[in-house]
């Protein structure tokens, strides 16, 4: 009997370890679980975006470039809209307005283009203005005097005859006492570049016209500044061998007129190959067509300064 006794003792004893195992895993298994619960997550970084990369030189030289090119267009398009109005001027007869309207729109113009377009028009005004009896501020009024004749007073405002014949019609050299005649006072000047044939007249230091002109070959126009010395209508050709040709004469290469430099044997003058005008084609001497130096003949007194450059 005791040894049965025994046996189940011990037998329970056996049975009560496990169940105290259990239960210690059992507390532990919660005690872990509370304590996942209790515990919160780390707060997440909120996402900060990178800061914006600086713009880099080009992109910051490319800003003000872009404005430049809008203002530039802006500018370009008043301007194209000036020349409109400029010619709407022209049309109605308005030639003085159009005139002071033409040298406004140019001071401001930077495209080539629409500055040459500017000047063609400019040029045509001031001829059909300088060559009429029409108000001009760089003309006065003058009365005939007693012993007063074209020439003297020609001499007196640094002018021409031939000018003073445009201006008021006269078609001779006869003025009467107490004519009033409207008379230019002012100061031309020219300017020649070889490079690209071109002639620049200036009245009073303010664009006049410009003129396509021959030069010479291989570069032999003489550079430096210059006066003209003396006029010739139909003049007279001297051959480099000592040849007169005389106006007229087919082999007589100076045109209509003749402006001598004071430079020995160079001037401007007049053709009979319009064709030559604008290239490198003449012996040394400035070509114009015989249109344009009759132009220049009728405007530039002896005494004109004559700048030639390359």
């Amino acid at each position: 009997m005791a040894e049965i006794y025994i046996r189940r003792r011990h037998e329970r004893r056996g049975c009560r370890r496990p169940s105290l195992l259990a239960v210690i895993s059992a507390i532990a298994a919660a005690v872990i679980l509370v304590a996942l619960i209790r515990r919160k997550p780390a707060p997440e970084k909120p996402a900060v975006a990178p800061p914006p990369a600086a713009p880099s030189a080009p992109m910051l030289a490319e800003r003000p470039a872009a404005e430049a090119r809008r203002a530039t267009s802006r500018r370009g398009q008043e301007i194209l809209r000036g020349f409109d109005q400029l010619q709407d001027l022209v049309r109605r007869g308005k030639l003085l307005e159009a005139r002071e309207s033409a040298y406004r729109l140019l001071d401001g113009c930077r495209d080539p283009e629409l500055q040459k377009r500017i000047e063609d028009l400019l040029g045509e005004l001031n001829i059909r203005l300088v060559f009429s009896p029409a108000p001009m501020p760089e003309k006065v009024d003058y009365t005939v005097k007693p012993g007063d004749s074209l020439a003297k007073i020609a001499r007196r405002f640094d002018t021409t005859v031939e000018l003073l014949q445009k201006i008021n019609g006269i078609t001779g050299s006869l003025i009467r006492v107490n004519d009033r005649l409207r008379v230019l006072r002012g100061t031309f000047r020219v300017t020649v570049n070889i490079t690209d044939n071109s002639l620049t007249l200036f009245l009073n230091g303010r664009f006049f016209k410009r003129y396509r002109v021959g030069t010479g070959q291989y570069m032999t126009t003489p550079t430096g500044e210059f006066r003209i010395t003396e006029r010739l209508m139909h003049p007279v050709w001297w051959r480099p061998d000592g040849r007169k040709i005389p106006y007229g004469d087919p082999e007589n290469i100076l045109g209509t007129h003749w402006l001598s430099l004071d430079i020995p044997g160079y001037g401007l003058h007049g053709t009979w190959d319009p064709q030559s005008v604008g290239m490198h084609s003449s012996q040394g001497c400035i070509r114009l067509t015989n249109a344009d130096i009759e132009e220049l003949y009728a405007l530039l007194p002896v005494g004109t300064e004559v700048e030639i450059s390359d």
